[in-house]
Protein backbone atom coordinates (compact mmCIF):
# COMPACT_ATOMS: atom_id res chain seq x y z
CA UNK A 1 0.00 0.00 0.00
CA UNK A 2 1.61 3.65 -1.21
CA UNK A 3 1.80 6.22 1.30
CA UNK A 4 -1.36 7.97 -0.48
CA UNK A 5 -3.77 4.80 -0.23
CA UNK A 6 -2.73 3.83 3.69
CA UNK A 7 -3.61 7.67 4.58
CA UNK A 8 -6.87 7.41 2.40
CA UNK A 9 -7.71 3.82 4.64
CA UNK A 10 -8.50 3.39 8.73
CA UNK A 11 -7.94 0.17 10.37
CA UNK A 12 -10.40 -1.22 12.22
CA UNK A 13 -9.38 -4.44 13.68
CA UNK A 14 -7.51 -5.99 11.19
CA UNK A 15 -9.38 -4.45 8.26
CA UNK A 16 -8.89 -1.15 6.32
CA UNK A 17 -11.24 0.33 5.68
CA UNK A 18 -12.31 3.28 3.23
CA UNK A 19 -13.03 6.80 4.67
CA UNK A 20 -15.77 6.34 1.67
CA UNK A 21 -17.41 3.44 3.63
CA UNK A 22 -16.75 5.32 6.60
CA UNK A 23 -18.46 7.79 5.35
CA UNK A 24 -21.50 5.92 3.95
CA UNK A 25 -21.79 4.07 7.18
CA UNK A 26 -22.28 7.39 9.46
CA UNK A 27 -25.10 9.21 7.04
CA UNK A 28 -26.63 5.95 6.99
CA UNK A 29 -26.69 5.33 10.88
CA UNK A 30 -27.12 9.87 11.75
CA UNK A 31 -30.13 9.74 9.20
CA UNK A 32 -32.07 6.54 10.42
CA UNK A 33 -31.41 7.71 14.02
CA UNK A 34 -32.84 11.73 12.80
CA UNK A 35 -35.36 10.09 10.60
CA UNK A 36 -36.76 7.88 13.68
CA UNK A 37 -36.33 10.41 16.70
CA UNK A 38 -39.12 12.52 14.38
CA UNK A 39 -41.21 9.34 13.68
CA UNK A 40 -41.12 10.44 9.94
CA UNK A 41 -41.46 7.21 7.07
CA UNK A 42 -39.20 7.44 3.67
CA UNK A 43 -42.50 7.86 2.13
CA UNK A 44 -43.03 11.09 3.93
CA UNK A 45 -39.20 12.08 4.09
CA UNK A 46 -39.62 11.41 -0.06
CA UNK A 47 -41.86 13.96 -0.07
CA UNK A 48 -40.35 16.53 2.12
CA UNK A 49 -36.70 16.40 0.24
CA UNK A 50 -38.20 15.84 -3.36
CA UNK A 51 -35.59 12.46 -3.54
CA UNK A 52 -37.15 9.07 -4.25
CA UNK A 53 -37.63 6.58 -1.34
CA UNK A 54 -35.33 4.11 -3.41
CA UNK A 55 -32.48 6.77 -3.10
CA UNK A 56 -33.32 6.92 0.48
CA UNK A 57 -34.04 4.12 1.57
CA UNK A 58 -30.61 2.92 -0.92
CA UNK A 59 -28.57 5.56 1.59
CA UNK A 60 -29.84 3.92 4.94
CA UNK A 61 -28.61 0.61 4.15
CA UNK A 62 -25.22 2.04 3.15
CA UNK A 63 -25.51 1.02 -0.56
CA UNK A 64 -25.83 4.59 -2.28
CA UNK A 65 -23.48 6.95 -2.62
CA UNK A 66 -25.34 10.20 -2.40
CA UNK A 67 -23.99 14.01 -4.04
CA UNK A 68 -23.48 16.53 -1.85
CA UNK A 69 -27.06 17.81 -3.29
CA UNK A 70 -28.65 14.90 -1.81
CA UNK A 71 -27.30 14.87 1.31
CA UNK A 72 -27.67 18.76 1.81
CA UNK A 73 -31.68 17.91 1.24
CA UNK A 74 -31.57 15.27 3.59
CA UNK A 75 -29.70 17.66 6.36
CA UNK A 76 -32.16 19.94 5.89
CA UNK A 77 -35.46 18.11 6.45
CA UNK A 78 -33.88 16.56 9.09
CA UNK A 79 -32.95 19.70 11.12
CA UNK A 80 -29.42 18.88 11.28
CA UNK A 81 -26.39 20.27 9.99
CA UNK A 82 -24.31 19.37 7.15
CA UNK A 83 -21.50 18.05 9.54
CA UNK A 84 -24.33 16.16 11.73
CA UNK A 85 -25.81 14.34 9.02
CA UNK A 86 -21.99 12.81 8.12
CA UNK A 87 -20.50 12.97 11.56
CA UNK A 88 -18.46 9.74 12.32
CA UNK A 89 -18.82 8.17 15.43
CA UNK A 90 -17.30 4.72 17.18
CA UNK A 91 -19.48 2.07 18.14
CA UNK A 92 -16.62 -0.09 18.99
CA UNK A 93 -13.21 0.67 19.96
CA UNK A 94 -10.49 0.79 17.10
CA UNK A 95 -7.84 -1.09 18.64
CA UNK A 96 -4.10 -1.45 16.81
CA UNK A 97 -1.87 -3.85 18.69
CA UNK A 98 1.39 -3.55 19.15
CA UNK A 99 4.11 -4.81 16.70
CA UNK A 100 6.67 -7.13 17.98
CA UNK A 101 10.34 -7.20 16.31
CA UNK A 102 13.66 -5.67 17.09
CA UNK A 103 14.59 -3.05 14.23
CA UNK A 104 17.97 -1.87 13.68
CA UNK A 105 16.53 1.72 12.22
CA UNK A 106 14.31 4.44 13.76
CA UNK A 107 10.41 2.99 12.66
CA UNK A 108 7.53 5.68 12.76
CA UNK A 109 4.32 4.22 13.58
CA UNK A 110 1.00 6.07 12.25
CA UNK A 111 -1.92 4.97 14.78
CA UNK A 112 -4.57 7.03 14.03
CA UNK A 113 -5.09 10.01 11.66
CA UNK A 114 -8.12 12.79 11.78
CA UNK A 115 -11.22 12.89 9.49
CA UNK A 116 -12.28 15.77 10.96
CA UNK A 117 -10.75 19.28 12.57
CA UNK A 118 -11.23 19.36 16.10
CA UNK A 119 -9.54 20.46 19.06
CA UNK A 120 -7.90 18.25 21.24
CA UNK A 121 -6.27 17.83 25.03
CA UNK A 122 -3.07 15.57 25.58
CA UNK A 123 -2.31 13.74 28.95
CA UNK A 124 -0.39 11.46 30.52
CA UNK A 125 -1.88 8.37 33.14
CA UNK A 126 -0.08 6.51 35.63
CA UNK A 127 -2.28 3.88 37.08
CA UNK A 128 -1.04 2.08 39.99
CA UNK A 129 -1.31 -2.11 40.42
CA UNK A 130 -5.13 -3.11 41.50
CA UNK A 131 -6.68 0.52 40.56
CA UNK A 132 -10.19 -0.08 40.45
CA UNK A 133 -10.74 2.78 37.84
CA UNK A 134 -11.95 6.03 37.81
CA UNK A 135 -14.93 6.13 35.29
CA UNK A 136 -16.77 9.64 33.45
CA UNK A 137 -17.32 10.81 30.07
CA UNK A 138 -15.99 13.73 28.03
CA UNK A 139 -18.92 15.36 26.00
CA UNK A 140 -20.58 14.82 23.12
CA UNK A 141 -19.10 14.23 20.11
CA UNK A 142 -15.85 13.66 22.21
CA UNK A 143 -12.93 10.60 20.35
CA UNK A 144 -10.71 9.38 22.74
CA UNK A 145 -7.05 7.75 21.70
CA UNK A 146 -5.02 6.12 24.18
CA UNK A 147 -1.28 4.84 23.63
CA UNK A 148 -0.29 2.21 26.62
CA UNK A 149 3.74 3.15 26.99
CA UNK A 150 3.99 0.57 29.51
CA UNK A 151 2.20 -2.06 31.83
CA UNK A 152 -1.02 -3.04 31.31
CA UNK A 153 -4.82 -1.56 31.32
CA UNK A 154 -8.13 -2.47 30.93
CA UNK A 155 -10.57 -0.28 29.49
CA UNK A 156 -14.21 -0.62 30.59
CA UNK A 157 -17.00 1.23 28.71
CA UNK A 158 -20.35 0.45 29.76
CA UNK A 159 -20.32 -3.72 30.73
CA UNK A 160 -17.67 -4.51 28.49
CA UNK A 161 -13.44 -4.89 28.74
CA UNK A 162 -10.99 -5.14 26.42
CA UNK A 163 -7.10 -5.56 27.68
CA UNK A 164 -4.39 -3.56 26.30
CA UNK A 165 -0.70 -4.35 26.59
CA UNK A 166 1.75 -2.11 26.31
CA UNK A 167 2.27 -0.59 23.01
CA UNK A 168 -1.60 -0.93 21.99
CA UNK A 169 -3.40 2.06 21.11
CA UNK A 170 -7.51 2.51 21.03
CA UNK A 171 -9.85 4.78 19.61
CA UNK A 172 -13.29 4.98 20.60
CA UNK A 173 -16.33 7.52 21.41
CA UNK A 174 -15.34 9.19 24.69
CA UNK A 175 -18.91 10.54 25.42
CA UNK A 176 -20.39 7.31 27.24
CA UNK A 177 -19.14 6.31 30.54
CA UNK A 178 -15.21 4.63 30.24
CA UNK A 179 -12.49 4.07 32.52
CA UNK A 180 -9.45 1.82 32.78
CA UNK A 181 -8.41 -0.09 35.44
CA UNK A 182 -5.48 -2.02 36.27
CA UNK A 183 -4.70 -5.79 37.88
CA UNK A 184 -1.48 -7.45 38.51
CA UNK A 185 0.42 -4.72 36.99
CA UNK A 186 0.25 -0.85 36.38
CA UNK A 187 0.41 0.98 33.56
CA UNK A 188 1.01 4.15 31.94
CA UNK A 189 -0.96 5.55 29.30
CA UNK A 190 -0.44 8.60 26.81
CA UNK A 191 -4.04 9.72 26.17
CA UNK A 192 -5.53 12.52 23.48
CA UNK A 193 -8.89 13.35 23.23
CA UNK A 194 -10.10 15.01 20.53
CA UNK A 195 -13.57 17.46 20.73
CA UNK A 196 -15.82 18.06 17.52
CA UNK A 197 -15.34 21.82 16.30
CA UNK A 198 -18.63 23.88 16.81
CA UNK A 199 -20.76 24.37 13.40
Amino acid sequence: MSASEFHAAHRVGEAVVDDGEVIRRAVAANMRRARMARGVSLREMSAGTGLSTALLSQIEREVANPTVAALVRVAAYLDLSFSDLTRVTLSEPDIIRAEHGVSSSPQVRTLFDMMERRRFDISEGVIPPHHPGSFGAHGRGSIEHTYVVAGVAILRIGEREWVLHQHDAVRFDSSVQHGYRTEAEGATLLTVVTFQEES
